[in-house]
C-alpha cells in the first residue's frame, strides 16, 4: 500500500501543479475509492499530508512567472486555517453517506460552473461558494443529526 500512496501523492502534486488542486479533488476521492478509507479518515488523512508545505516548489515556479499574488495567497491560508477547523467540525456530525454526497453535489455544481462559463478570466461570482455548500447539504439531505452519532455509526 506505500507505493498506491505514493503514487496518488504524486497525482495530486501533478495535478495541484497544473490546476491548484489536490486534497479535496484527488487525495479524498484516491483514498475513498482505492485505498478503501472511511470518508472521515480520508479527509483527516488529506489535511495530515497537506500540513506540510507540498505545494511550496509548484507555488516557485509560478511566483517565478509571476503567476502568484502573495498577499491573497497569505489572505487565502487564513481562511483555509480557520475554516479547516470548523469544516473538520461539521463533518464529524455528518454520516459517511451525507458527506459523500455533500461532497459529490459541490464537485458537479463546480465542474458546471466551469463547464458552461467559457469568458476568459470567468471567475465564481464572490459570495456563491458558501450559498453552494449550503445547496448540496439541502441536496443531500445532509442535516447535522439531532441526536450524536457514534464513529461505527458515521462510517456506514
Amino acid at each position: 500500500m506505500t507505493i498506491l500512496y505514493i503514487l496518488i501523492g504524486l497525482a495530486a502534486g501533478v495535478l495541484s501543479g497544473m490546476f491548484g488542486i489536490g486534497g479535496g479533488v484527488v487525495i479524498v476521492p484516491a483514498l475513498l475509492l482505492v485505498a478503501h478509507m472511511s470518508p472521515l479518515a480520508a479527509t483527516g488523512t488529506s489535511l495530515g499530508a497537506l500540513l506540510l508545505p507540498v505545494g511550496a516548489l509548484g507555488a516557485w515556479e509560478y511566483y517565478r512567472k509571476g503567476q502568484l499574488d502573495l498577499r491573497i495567497a497569505l489572505l487565502l491560508a487564513i481562511g483555509l486555517f480557520v475554516g479547516a477547523f470548523f469544516g473538520a467540525k461539521v463533518a464529524q456530525m455528518l454520516t459517511a453517506v451525507q458527506l459523500k454526497r455533500a461532497f459529490a453535489v459541490l464537485l458537479i455544481v463546480m465542474a458546471g460552473r466551469m463547464l458552461w462559463d467559457t469568458r476568459p478570466g470567468a471567475k465564481v461570482a464572490a459570495g456563491k461558494g458558501p450559498a453552494l455548500a449550503a445547496a448540496g447539504v439541502a441536496a443531500t439531505g445532509s442535516a447535522p443529526p439531532d441526536q450524536p452519532v457514534t464513529p461505527d455509526e458515521r462510517d456506514r
